[in-house]
């Protein structure tokens, strides 16, 4: 009699069941299926620059990003196992007490992700097979029409040639499998407190108000889209810096995959079709492809993203001066619209896109400091931290990373651009007077 196929599906920045190649891989070619997530506690503690890897904000959003999916898992009859340990000193146990054959994961190739998965391996059979798949891109890495070494050093090159050459694919859907096969699942997910932090209350002036999880994600798309139509306005209204509804907030459930960028661009072709299609639908499958080419950068330039010269291995004379970081963290600095910025991440997680940029050129290009340690801050702090768009950015601000022209924002002509009334200072500089 054969044996029955047991499947593993290994969750790490895919928190879904809709368009989750992994999963449905899993279970085309398994009769029963099993899933894992693991709060890592490395990704808890201090790094080198003095930050701690993931702060509470982000913390708590994971939270209820894992806790929707085992919802959503158990919908499908599987399981989902959540520990508070490392990868590697579980997952060979997990495969010999559930009988595993297979192993299914999305792929990531930064340094850490890769060390992770190369442990874990060592320490399971070789008869075990690990199957990867990139199911967190728009353009998929085999239908881009350039080889990885010759993706192009300029954003405008390599989404040209894309949006010219390929197509996006299709989702993928997934289908419930027989209830005989769930396992018993003692598991549970860690709270705050477990992984270091204390509850806290969310400022009422966030620009991000929501939780996280796939279906909060899918909620947030169906009010963008087609409840309020703000869709249609995206680019005109993408520079806000208070509310909502300036631009779509996707970010955080990209970030950990609670959605995928295929699903958001086929719900915008959808969009395009039934309601209109302008500049601003355009721009949001725009904005997509710029995270997809970051994701392409730190591919194709492996560790590079984290030297201090970047992809570009400029040589510098950057600073570590211990009290103008702080000051900058703290919303002290020089600029009121820098300060603002800083104190709405600090007691948030959340900034706006324009502020970021002007935080970051804030602190490289005027302060001079190590743009690394203003990333790794960036890391600490944001709900939405993706370490390929994290680090790209950082770069490209600081002059050593994809930016031809190497910018400098001017921050008072920003301020006066986007807070002109300064509505903003003044919601989050409240002692400051203007």
């Amino acid at each position: 009699m054969q044996k029955k196929q047991k499947g593993l599906v290994w969750f790490r920045n895919d928190l879904r069941v809709n368009d989750n190649e992994s999963l449905t891989l899993a279970i085309e070619e398994n009769e029963s299926v099993i899933a894992v997530y693991f709060f890592d506690p490395r990704h808890y503690e201090q790094t080198n620059f003095g930050f701690k890897k993931t702060e509470k904000f982000r913390a708590q959003f994971l939270i209820e990003s894992v806790t929707q999916l085992k919802q959503n898992l158990e919908k499908l009859n599987i399981s989902l196992l959540v520990y508070h340990q490392k990868p590697e000193e579980c997952i060979a146990e997990i495969i010999a007490q559930n009988e595993i054959n297979s192993v299914y994961f999305q792929a990531e190739w930064t340094s850490e992700e890769t060390t992770v998965l190369e442990k874990t391996k060592s320490r399971t059979p070789n008869y075990i097979a690990f199957k990867a798949t990139y199911n967190q891109f728009l353009f998929h890495p085999e239908d881009i029409p350039f080889t990885l070494p010759l993706v192009p050093k300029v954003f405008t090159q390599f989404r040209n040639h894309c949006e010219k050459a390929t197509k996006v694919r299709p989702e993928f859907t997934v289908q419930p499998l027989s209830e005989e096969n769930r396992i018993l699942n003692e598991t549970v997910i860690p709270t705050l407190k477990t992984l270091g932090f204390t509850d806290f209350a969310v400022d009422s002036r966030t620009a991000f108000p929501f939780h996280g999880g796939e279906d909060e994600a899918l909620e947030r798309l169906k009010h963008y889209f087609w409840e309020t139509k703000k869709l249609s306005v995206y680019k005109l209204t993408r520079n806000g810096l208070i509310g909502a509804d300036f631009s779509s907030k996707f970010s955080p459930w990209l970030a950990n995959g609670s959605i995928s960028a295929k699903t958001i661009y086929w719900e915008i072709n959808k969009y395009e079709q039934q309601i209109e299609k302008n500049d601003s639908t355009y721009w949001l499958i725009f904005e997509l492809i710029w995270r997809d080419y970051f994701k392409y950068i730190s591919m194709q330039n492996g560790n590079s993203i984290f030297k201090i010269g970047g992809i570009l291995d400029k040589n510098y004379a950057w600073k570590t001066d211990k009290s103008t970081i702080q000051n900058w963290i703290n919303g002290n600095s020089s600029e009121p619209f820098v300060n603002a910025n800083m104190i709405e991440l600090q007691q948030t997680g959340w900034m706006s896109n324009r502020g970021r940029q002007n935080v970051a050129s804030f602190f490289a290009k005027n302060l001079q400091l190590d743009w690394r340690i203003g990333a790794a801050y960036f890391e600490a702090m944001l709900i939405d931290y993706d370490v390929h768009s994290n680090y790209g950015n950082w770069m490209y601000v600081s002059g050593v990373g994809n930016d031809p022209r190497d910018r400098k924002f001017n921050i008072k002509l920003q301020a006066e651009n986007y807070d002109g009334q300064s509505k903003f200072q003044r919601l989050w500089l409240q002692q400051q007077l203007f």
